[in-house]
């Protein structure tokens, strides 16, 4: 039933979306970073992720509060991927020059790193700790458990919660 100049459904829902929106969100967005060009760009970014999603447009009653929520939630990755770039950046300074990673192989790890953060986004903090000191560390539980100064139970009840966590995020 369409023509060819035509633009589908969801094509024309996420158009009139923006055509309406935009300009409502870069303000909201540029009172909350005083920066145009980053809030310029976490606008563009806001309505990237969303053509991933047309079949949220049939049933949007609130476009601001969803757009505002999709970019704070844009925002918030994108500073904790700064933070464990910092974070990354500061262990490497330490290295001799031999040892730094390649340019490649660091933008590698830094998308993992951010990956596994992300991840264990939501996790209590003695929780994600665990979890890090036996995956990256291999601490026992029982070393865990010392470390953490906790019971060796309680290692095991947070493991098995870390394990959850993971399992269900990659659903």
């Amino acid at each position: 039933m369409s023509s060819s100049s035509t633009p589908p459904a969801p094509h024309a829902d996420i158009r009139a979306l923006y055509i309406d929106h935009h300009a409502w969100l870069l303000g909201w967005l540029r009172r909350r970073l005083h920066h145009g060009d980053s809030a310029a760009d976490l606008a563009q970014d806001t309505f990237v992720h969303i053509l991933g999603k047309p079949e949220r447009l049939q049933e949007l009653r609130q476009p601001r509060a969803w757009l505002s929520t999709v970019a704070h939630g844009l925002l918030v990755d994108q500073v904790r991927r700064q933070r464990v770039e910092r974070a990354y950046l500061e262990a490497i300074a330490h290295l001799p020059e031999a040892e730094v990673p390649s340019p490649e192989s660091q933008l590698i790890l830094l998308e993992t790193l951010a990956r596994v953060d992300a991840l264990l986004d939501g996790l209590r903090p003695k929780v994600r700790m665990a979890f890090l000191l036996s995956r990256l560390e291999g601490l026992s539980y029982k070393e865990i458990a010392v470390r953490l100064a906790v019971s060796l139970g309680s290692v095991e009840k947070y493991m098995a919660c870390a394990i959850r966590h993971c399992y269900l995020a990659q659903r």
